[in-house]
């Protein structure tokens, strides 16, 4: 299908509504789409024709989005007919038993999952460099670059053309950052809109969430309203949704204060293309009626909250590779886990259980903290990173320091400053794509919204996508 890479997933859908194309020409088109670029992106690291032709014969959901192709993340989103490697030598073939929530409700929308996507070790970067994979995930806009992470696979396999649109997740911007690096829409939803379960109660201290990548708002709004909702016996609760995701993009909003920071959120300076992008993204709302003022969160104790970010992490790292041993029945091996995975075990060993907990005290402080600041605005502007995209190999989880991976001065949150604050919180937060630097990389501008306003959020994003449409930008 010659046509396939210019429509979205809800185009796509309506074609198949129409009879004007088939699911099973539409898996054809996105098979040979992978088999043409995926040599060179290693994007896409499980595949299951098979299955999803079988799927399709069976007789698919009639959800939203039938007969479209779709990618899930190579972490999480597990599911008995897609085993899965989670970005881990050691968790190499991992099957299921039970579908989880959020896979349950990706597939009632009617999309054939035909493959998983790329993600590091443990989610724990900002690229997609697994071992296991046996070679790094490039972006497709400059393949020295990387498409970001942890779901990096996703964002690649989006902006190359091999889907419309793909599961992610975001532990501290994990689908914000790859759809900043790869020119594509990326979401993520007050905490506890998208359930957890059954494999996990919370992830990382509830800072965990499921998402999309996608190359249009509609996707990934009409995405949302298929899968939001908490499940079976959930720890935490979102706040009731005013209407749907959907109808919030029609629904213009109404004139908004908008903070806007071309810092990092403690101040440090950004690249000159990340400046240049938010000050265009403030002139562009300006333009459409929005109030926009210069302000900076300095109030909300950023360095602290990464912090303790970065214990909370180490101790879910090792928790999960200690699990996977002793279902193995067996003790760490070499080659088992790669450097920035075995050092986080080494630091969640120092942290003591009053530590951990001071920690995860240290993230709801910064949340009230930043709730403060919003009491005076509707949405705060940023960058989404700090820098264009970084080159592939600078981040590489070949190495044993994770806490000065994580923090030290050209660490993981230098390069990314902005995107794990709102997991910290659980405010909405959003990856845009409205500007292209002179070398033609993306760089994608972030808008946080306050606690639960959600469609706000969706309706500004829509908005920005009228304004300043970016659908036919796409890599050569």
């Amino acid at each position: 299908m010659d046509e396939y890479r210019n429509f979205d997933m809800t185009g796509l859908a309506q074609l198949v509504a129409r009879g004007e194309a088939t699911p099973e020409g539409l898996l054809d088109a996105a098979l040979e789409r992978m088999a043409a670029v995926n040599d060179d992106l290693a994007a896409v690291v499980l595949t299951f024709e098979d299955v999803a032709r079988r799927k399709i014969a069976e007789g698919l959901p009639e959800g939203p989005f039938r007969g479209v192709p779709f990618l899930l993340k190579d972490l999480g989103a597990e599911a008995v007919d897609y085993p899965s490697h989670n970005g881990s030598r050691l968790f190499a073939n991992t099957s299921y038993t039970l579908d989880s929530s959020i896979y349950q409700r990706i597939a009632a929308t009617g999309v054939v999952v035909f493959g998983r996507t790329a993600a590091p070790e443990g989610g724990i970067g900002p690229v997609t460099e697994a071992a296991v994979y046996g070679a790094p995930t490039r972006n497709p806009y400059d393949r020295r670059r990387t498409p970001g992470g942890s779901s990096g696979g996703a964002g690649a396999a989006v902006a190359a053309g091999i889907v419309p649109g793909a599961h992610g997740s975001d532990g501290g911007g994990s689908v914000r950052i790859p759809a900043s690096n790869c020119g594509l829409f990326g979401f993520k939803p007050t905490r506890a809109r998208l359930p957890d379960g059954p494999y996990h109660g919370e992830g990382w201290a509830g800072m965990a969430t499921d998402g999309f990548l996608t190359r249009s708002v509609r996707d990934t709004a009409v995405m949302l309203d298929a899968c939001v909702g908490r499940d079976l016996g959930a720890p935490y609760d979102a706040p009731a949704l005013k209407g749907t995701f959907r109808a919030a993009l029609d629904r213009p909003p109404r004139a908004l204060k908008i903070a806007i920071c071309d810092t990092s959120l403690t101040g440090a300076t950004v690249h000159p293309d990340c400046r240049a992008a938010v000050a265009d993204a403030g002139a562009l709302l300006t333009s459409m009626g929005h109030h926009v003022e210069p302000a900076v969160p300095l109030g909300a104790d950023t360095a602290a909250m990464m912090r303790g970010w970065t214990d909370i992490v180490a101790c879910g790292t090792a928790l999960g590779i200690r699990s996977r041993l002793a279902a193995l029945g067996r003790g760490l091996q070499p080659g088992d886990i790669e450097g920035v995975s075995r050092s986080a075990m080494a630091h969640a060993a120092s942290v003591s259980g009053e530590q951990y907990l001071a920690a995860v005290a240290t993230v709801h402080r910064y949340g009230r903290q930043m709730a403060a600041f919003f009491e005076g605005y509707d949405m705060l502007l940023t960058p989404t990173m700090a820098e264009p995209p970084a080159h592939v190999g600078r981040f590489t989880h070949d190495r044993n320091d994770y806490v000065n991976y994580r923090t030290g001065p050209d660490g993981v949150f230098a390069y990314s400053p902005f995107t794990a604050a709102f997991n910290a919180t659980g405010q909405p937060a959003a990856s845009i794509p409205l500007w292209w630097s002179s070398e033609g990389l993306p760089i994608g501008v972030h808008l946080a919204a306050r606690f639960g306003e959600d469609e706000t959020l969706m309706a500004l994003a829509a908005d920005l996508e009228r304004a300043r449409p970016w659908f036919g930008h796409m890599p050569d």
